[in-house]
Order: C-alpha cells, then sequence, then structure tokens
C-alpha cells in the first residue's frame, strides 16, 4: 500500500503529458467510429455537415499532435487550435475537439518561456474565430463566445497550476540536496578536525619534548618512536576518511573497521599518555548489542577532550570515565588544573561545538566547561542504537 508521503510525492512528479501519445490515437478512432460523428464540442451554430476527407485532415490535426506536446508545447496547441477551427467553422462537431483543452492543459504546464505573448497571440487567433463563427452561423449570442473562452481559460490555468506544483517540487528538491550537501562537507569537516588535530597534537608535544633528551638516548629514541608511531596512526585513520569518502578507494578497509569502537579507546589513551599526558582510564558496563554511531561519537568526545588537555593542560592529571548500559553510553573527561598550555597548534573552537552537534543529532545531552577548582570537564551522554 503506497503511503500519502508517497502518494504526495507521485504526485507532484505527475506529469500530464506524458499520457496524452496514447490519449491522441484513442482520440482519434474514437472520433471517426460512425456512431460517435457529430457528437462532440460545439461552438457557435454551424450546421452540422457529414464527414468527408477534410473532416479527417481536421481529427487528424486535433489529436494526433498531443504526442508532441510533451516536446513542443507551441506548435502542439497550435495544430490542434487549426484543427478545432476546422472542425467548428465546417460543422463536423467531432470528439476529435476534445483535444483542444488537452494541448491547453499540456500547454500550460510545460510552456517555459513568452507565455503572455503566446497567450495574447492565442487570445487574437480566437477573436479572428469568433468572428467567423458568426458570419457562418445562425446569429448565436457573443456570450456564447466568451463562455467558451472562459472555460479554455480555466482549463489553462489548470496546467498553469501543475506547472507551478512541479517546479515548487523541484525547488524543495534542489533545497534539500544543497542541505544535504552542506552537511555532508560539515560532518567531513567535523572528521577531518577529530582525525587530524588530536594526532598532529600529541605529534607535536613529543617532538618538542624530544628537543631536551639530546642527553638521554634512550628517552629520545621512545620519544621518536613514539611520534613516528603517531603519525602511522594519523595516516591510518586518514584512509578510514578517505575510504568513508569513497568506498572504492583502496582495499584494506576490508580488513578493518572504518570507525573507531569503543574498544580502541585504551589505544588512544596510551597515545596520550606517551605524550606526557597521565590519564587515568575507567570503563564500565556491557555495551549494547546495536550501538548504532554511539560508540564512533563517544570515542570523538574522548579523542577531543584529550586532545584540548595536551594542548591547554599538558602534565596535568586527567580522567576519563566511560559507562555503558543497554539504552545508553556516557562519556566523563576531566582535567585538573595542575598542567600548563603545551607548544601545539591552537584551537579553532571547532572541535567542542562539532561535538555538541554530533551529540545532539543522537538525541543525547553534552556539556563543557570549567569545574570550580579550575580544571575542565566534558561530560556526554548518548543514546545507544541511534545513527547520525
Amino acid at each position: 500500500m503506497i503511503s500519502l508521503r508517497r502518494a504526495r510525492e507521485l504526485w507532484h512528479r505527475f506529469d500530464v503529458t506524458a499520457w496524452f501519445w496514447p490519449l491522441g490515437p484513442v482520440l482519434l478512432v474514437a472520433a471517426l467510429l460512425p456512431g460517435l460523428r457529430g457528437h462532440g464540442t460545439v461552438v457557435g451554430t454551424v450546421p452540422d455537415r457529414p464527414f468527408d476527407a477534410l473532416a479527417v485532415v481536421a481529427v487528424v490535426c486535433e489529436t494526433l499532435p498531443l504526442a508532441l506536446c510533451r516536446r513542443w508545447p507551441t506548435v502542439c496547441l497550435t495544430v490542434v487550435s487549426v484543427g478545432f477551427a476546422a472542425d467548428q467553422l465546417r460543422g463536423y462537431h467531432s470528439l476529435g475537439g476534445t483535444g483542444l483543452a488537452l494541448a491547453l492543459v499540456g500547454a500550460g504546464s510545460r510552456l517555459e518561456s513568452h507565455r503572455r505573448p503566446k497567450l495574447l497571440a492565442f487570445t487574437a487567433a480566437y477573436v479572428l474565430f469568433c468572428v467567423a463563427l458568426h458570419r457562418l452561423g445562425r446569429g448565436e449570442s457573443p456570450a456564447e463566445f466568451v463562455l467558451f473562452y472562459l472555460a479554455m481559460a480555466l482549463v489553462w490555468a489548470i496546467g498553469n497550476w501543475l506547472r507551478a506544483t512541479q517546479a515548487a517540487e523541484e525547488e524543495r528538491r534542489r533545497r534539500v540536496a544543497e542541505d544535504t550537501l552542506i552537511a555532508e562537507r560539515q560532518r567531513i569537516a567535523r572528521e577531518l578536525h577529530d582525525v587530524v588535530t588530536h594526532h598532529v597534537t600529541a605529534m607535536v608535544v613529543q617532538a618538542e619534548a624530544a628537543r631536551y633528551l639530546n642527553a638521554a638516548p634512550e628517552r629520545l629514541d621512545q620519544s621518536l618512536t613514539a611520534v613516528t608511531d603517531t603519525g602511522r596512526r594519523a595516516i591510518t585513520d586518514l584512509r578510514h576518511l578517505l575510504d568513508l569518502l569513497n568506498p572504492d578507494h583502496g582495499t584494506h578497509s576490508a580488513a578493518e573497521p572504518r570507525t573507531p569502537p569503543v574498544g580502541r579507546l585504551l589505544t588512544l589513551v596510551e597515545d596520550t599518555r606517551r605524550a606526557g599526558q597521565p590519564v587515568e582510564f575507567t570503563e564500565e558496563g556491557t555495551p549494547a548489542e546495536s550501538t548504532g554511531s554511539a560508540d564512533l561519537v563517544a570515542y570523538r568526545v574522548v579523542q577531543e577532550a584529550l586532545t584540548n588537555a595536551l594542548k591547554y593542560a599538558h602534565g596535568g592529571r586527567t580522567s576519563v570515565e566511560i559507562r555503558h548500559s543497554e539504552k545508553e553510553i556516557t562519556v566523563k573527561v576531566s582535567t585538573d588544573h595542575s598542567g600548563s598550555a603545551a607548544a601545539s597548534p591552537g584551537g579553532s573552537g571547532r572541535g567542542l561545538t562539532g561535538l555538541r552537534e554530533r551529540v545532539n543529532v543522537l538525541g543525547g545531552d553534552f556539556e563543557a566547561g570549567r569545574t570550580a577548582g579550575g580544571g575542565f570537564v566534558v561530560r556526554a551522554r548518548i543514546p545507544a542504537g541511534a545513527s547520525s
């Protein structure tokens, strides 16, 4: 069963002219049937006339050009109007005259340029048509011609309404596509920020510390090894991000998960410790069977908080607490005031803002700020099973 939303979408995309190509031949056959001749539209008081060769030509002009309406609406309306005029002036009054209404609907819905001049030209032609009918007829009232014109104007207005509806739907889809593209760019920017900032900050801090270890070769070697390992992990995470943007990029994604799970938090903590940040890590509870995007967001919260700790409280005691439940993941990262700002790249303020957006999208809560003792704390509650 088609849902109401799906039905509305199909209606907005509906193009009435798509059905004209089979309607034209059907209308032609019906108009030429002996029992239906002379039972069509009648404008004026021109006496009925039996069908002849010219009647067949008029009916063909009124019906078959409907197949062209989708691509050439002006040509279609012109030819059908000529056929309709011949039909009425000769007194055939065939069913083919119905094609005029269809051509008006199609032209109203398909014409894109010079709509007013074309409408005025057809109106002028209709006036001449009425004058000819008045002379050939039996002195009918002008009100009849006006009434028929108003009826045709209503048919044109229906086509114009269809055109406006389709244009509005196309504009809506364009805006949705643009919003999706902007959201995707923002998501990519957040991923790049999360992946690059943490690793680069750790490498800068480690490299800065190595400058003072010339007298201790073993510690210098350990520090440089840490820089190398961090750089390799940065490359790996960037490859994961490239896989996310382009699934055909590389084949290593089949062996490793694209998004870092909470289980990799211990590696993240160890990297931060090797950069000179004392970190206490506790993890409680059992993760839910399906965490959706919650595990990735929890990882990014811890990653950003530890990056800020390296930048602005280097050497300060830091605590990372993770609690799992069936419904949510709770993250708390706190740093005391005992550290000092490191020689690291400055922040743009994008990290915490991006984290708040990520958590809010999943329906969770996020807060970050100073503590009473002068430290800094980041808290996040992330519903499990939600997908961003």
